[in-house]
This record gives structure tokens, sequence and C-alpha cells, in this order.
């Protein structure tokens, strides 16, 4: 009995460890917490620091909705950019030995706000809950991201 709990504890050891080592990096459909409906495809990519900082490379069509072209009441250095290939995440860090990423910064191009971020990525790293917030995370809100590649 002692080595079956053992074997069961090493195996969970074994999932929270590759839940923490997985890489954020690659392509993500942003789904909208508001709709459900796709948003945006984001390239995250892992900056020489070891942070990392996601771009927008495509913005999802959908119904009723005319895409904004510009950050038009975006602070600098945003200030009337191209929506496409923005760099909306920015700074955002592992927490070790978890699957926890804090420290970062998201802007909505849609209304120019900026908010800090977290993200929680799932244990087979298919998604991640992204938390953006102001001041204190539970005055914010999440948005799941599913990876495309």
């Amino acid at each position: 009995m002692k080595k079956l709990k053992f074997s069961a504890f090493l195996f969970g050891a074994m999932l929270a460890g590759s839940a923490a080592a997985e890489d954020l990096s690659g392509l993500w459909q942003q789904i909208d917490d508001k709709s459900g409906s796709p948003k945006a495809l984001i390239e995250i990519r892992k900056e020489s620091n070891g942070s990392f900082t996601g771009k927008i490379i495509k913005v999802t069509p959908r119904p009723g909705y005319t895409p904004q072209k510009t950050c038009n009441s975006c602070p600098a250095p945003y200030t009337n950019q191209p929506i496409l290939g923005m760099d909306i995440l920015t700074g955002l860090k592992s927490i070790n030995g978890t699957a926890n990423y804090d420290k970062g910064r998201i802007i909505d191009p849609l209304s120019g706000k900026v908010y800090d971020a977290k993200v929680r990525l799932n244990a087979n790293g298919k998604r991640l809950s992204l938390r953006g917030y102001m001041g204190v995370s539970a005055l914010g809100r999440s948005q799941t991201w599913i990876r495309q590649d």
C-alpha cells in the first residue's frame, strides 16, 4: 500500500513538474470573455531576459463587429499604432516551480486601458487563463486562451 501511495505521489510530482516547465511560446487563440467567441490570434515569444511578450498577428472576424485598425485611445508608446502586429502582453515572468506567470502588463487596444497581468497554464499546456487587473487581482477580468500549435 505504501508503494502505491509513493508511486501516485511521484506520478503527481512528474505531472506538476511538466506543467511548471511548459513554455508559453507559440500561437494562442484569444477568446472574448464576454461573448465566448474567438477574438485574435496572439503569438507569445520568450525574450532574452526570460520574460514573455505577446503580439497580435491576426484579428478574428466576428459577426456584427468591424475591426478597429489603430489603437486610438492608447497611451504612449501605443498611440495610433496599428493593432495588427502590436505587442499587447509584455513583461510576463514565470514563477519558479509552478505553472503560473505574473508581473506582466496587457493593453486592451479597443479601450486603451493598460492592466497588470498574470497567467495560469493548465496541466496539459493547451489552455491558459489570463487575468487582467488594476491594483488588486480580485478587481479584474479573466480570459481563456487556447494553444493553436
